[in-house]
């Protein structure tokens, strides 16, 4: 890798991604493994997560699997006394997320709260354990939440979503301040529409269509998209960001009203 690479490697940095069992959270274990970086992966079934393991062991990387429910706190505090073993995180990518699309007048009180659980709660719980015990162990780190155009703009059908993902930006700025005195940086990333295994079917529909002629750069995002961004924020290429949101989504964001 070229010297102008160097200060995005994480080698033999301690990570641990939320949601690692499918779409973005698989991504973003994979790329962070080619970095260096040892990878935890997370999710509620741990079995789910074997394949991401497997690949990156393959590909030369070193990387576990560990059960997490990011809405349950004994489970978030067992999840990182497992980690433990390698180490304090230097890094927590924040990515299990959820949603119900359905119109606001049909969602019932328990859509909210899985969402809401899941998205904010979730976010909030593993970021703060995480920094007790960077705090703990005086070694500084970076968190990462992924949020979502949506946290900044709205769409119909995903109410508890939007709001889930509006909390999570203003939590990462609530975090990056109280945090920066003990070297943790806290940073949002906003991906917009990214193409994934689970929603490719839409995306690639007529609907799919109207939605892209929307979007400035008439493209939906790649998975690939997010790796500068992402590298960015969790590498000392980011050293001095801290409370910043940073949008991936082809000006989806700043398009006309």
């Amino acid at each position: 890798m070229s010297d102008a690479l160097t200060p995005f490697r994480l080698d033999g940095r301690v990570v641990l991604v939320t949601g690692a069992s499918s779409g973005l959270g698989q991504h973003f274990a994979r790329l962070l493994a080619s970095v260096g970086a040892r990878i935890a992966v997370a999710a509620r079934r741990a079995d789910k997560l074997q394949g991401v393991v497997d690949d990156i062991a393959a590909a030369g990387g070193e990387a576990r699997a560990f059960t997490l429910d990011v809405t349950d706190a004994a489970s978030v505090r067992a999840c990182l006394d497992a980690v433990g073993a390698w180490g304090v995180p230097d890094v927590v990518i924040n990515n299990a997320g959820v949603t119900v699309t359905r119109p606001l007048l049909e969602q019932s009180e328990e859509d909210f709260d899985q969402v809401l659980d899941t998205n904010l709660k979730g976010c909030w719980l593993v970021a703060t354990e995480a920094a007790r015990r960077m705090v703990a162990a005086d070694k500084g780190g970076a968190i990462v939440n992924v949020a979502s155009i949506l946290g900044e703009r709205v769409a119909g059908g995903v109410a508890p979503y939007a709001i889930s993902k509006a909390g999570v930006v203003q939590a990462t700025k609530a975090m990056a301040l109280e945090l920066a005195r003990h070297r943790i940086r806290v940073n949002a990333l906003l991906p917009g529409y990214v193409v994934t295994d689970l929603n490719r079917d839409f995306l690639t529909s007529e609907a799919g269509d109207k939605l892209r002629s929307r979007i400035p750069s008439r493209r939906f995002g790649e998975l690939t998209d997010l790796d500068g961004p992402l590298l960015l924020l969790a590498s000392d290429a980011g050293a001095a960001m801290s409370g910043a949101t940073v949008a991936v989504d082809g000006a989806h964001l700043v398009s006309s009203l």
